[in-house]
């Protein structure tokens, strides 16, 4: 099977195991384990943060985020299409008693002016604006690449009105790759950065949370009141670990094989989609030939997993676990089921 569901279905390698294996450990939430300080230590220094925290998932590290961030009745603006706000169970609402202010933006990019002009007077009939979230690469927005002068502005204008900053890089490891923009020079706009060990890096387990010393100390704390709080996670750190340091330089071998794979589609009948729009490793496109579960289930029969996300839409991406022989003999069942 080749499984193009997700970048969140890699296996640790057999090197990644061998280290898991081998991890020194300790009771992380007396922060005496060798391995998870070691990760926060690595993370921060890459993301150009003063301090990070480990956390089980990339949820977690964002609503952690909030609500070390926020006070119940506030409200954070963000993409309509936010990660935070469509995947993440009403985090926001139940954890932090937060409003969401959605943003309309071109796959999942806002403007500065979007800002502004979400921007409430000061009037005690309003909830209090305090903070506004970025994703970076975004999901739902096909893997797009925000433009980091696009980012400095949105900064500036959030800056301006007094607002906080927070960065859901989840993918931010594949920004880098697609643009050679370093995490750290992406990082340095914002207050808050989550990144994640177990998409495409390929670690089983684990996020993490970047910012200043004194606002991870207060992150530890809701982190703790989450249930995130660990002990001999070395174990999994182990892989993230192993992942920051090996993996990173496969992602740009998961981008080319997304462009060589857009590529056949856009030629194959019953397909709907603009090469241009694939800048990473995650492709959605339009079904016109057959309802979209009725294609993914003759791909799944066929030997290739993707996910059906509406009636006409169907999303594939690639990762680790997926090499260029099975991005080629993905195509062939791709053209073989639809030509059929």
């Amino acid at each position: 099977m080749i499984d193009l569901r997700s970048d969140t279905i890699t296996r640790p390698t057999p090197a990644m195991r061998k280290v898991i294996a081998e991890a020194e450990v300790g009771d992380d939430v007396h922060r005496d384990d060798p391995t998870v300080n070691a990760l926060e230590k690595r993370t921060a220094e890459i993301l150009g943060k003063e301090a990070a925290v480990y956390v089980p998932s990339g949820v977690m590290a964002n609503q952690v985020a909030i609500r070390t961030h926020t006070q119940p009745g506030d409200e954070m603006l963000l993409d309509a299409n936010a990660h935070i706000y469509f995947y993440e169970a009403g985090g926001p609402a139940a954890l932090s008693g937060v409003m969401c202010h959605l943003l309309d933006g071109e796959r999942g990019i806002f403007t500065a002016d979007d800002v502004r002009k979400a921007l409430r007077p000061k009037d005690v009939h309003f909830p209090r604006t305090t903070l506004v979230c970025l994703e970076n690469t975004h999901n739902r927005g096909g893997g797009s690449v925000w433009p980091i002068e696009q980012i400095a502005e949105v900064t500036d204008a959030a800056r301006q009105a007094g607002l906080k900053m927070h960065l859901d890089g989840a993918r931010i490891w594949n920004a880098a790759a697609a643009t050679g923009i370093s995490e750290k020079e992406y990082a340095q706009y914002f207050d808050s950065v989550s990144v994640c060990f177990s998409k495409g890096l390929g670690a089983p387990v684990g996020s993490a949370l970047a910012g200043t010393s004194e606002y991870i100390d207060r992150a530890r704390h809701f982190r703790r009141q989450f249930g995130g709080g660990m002990r001999q996670a070395g174990i999994i750190a182990a892989g993230a670990l192993y992942a920051i340091e090996n993996h990173r330089r496969y992602l740009v071998d998961d981008h080319t094989h997304a462009k060589i794979l857009v590529q056949a589609l856009a030629g194959l009948p019953g397909v709907e989609i603009d090469p241009k729009t694939v800048e990473t490793n995650i492709i959605f496109f339009k079904v016109t030939s057959m309802p979209a579960a009725e294609l993914a289930e003759k791909l799944y029969e066929a030997g290739v997993w993707v996910l059906a996300l509406g009636p006409d839409a169907v999303r594939a991406v690639t990762h680790l676990d997926v090499s260029a022989e099975q991005t080629e003999e993905a195509i062939k069942i791709f053209a073989k089921v639809l030509k059929s």
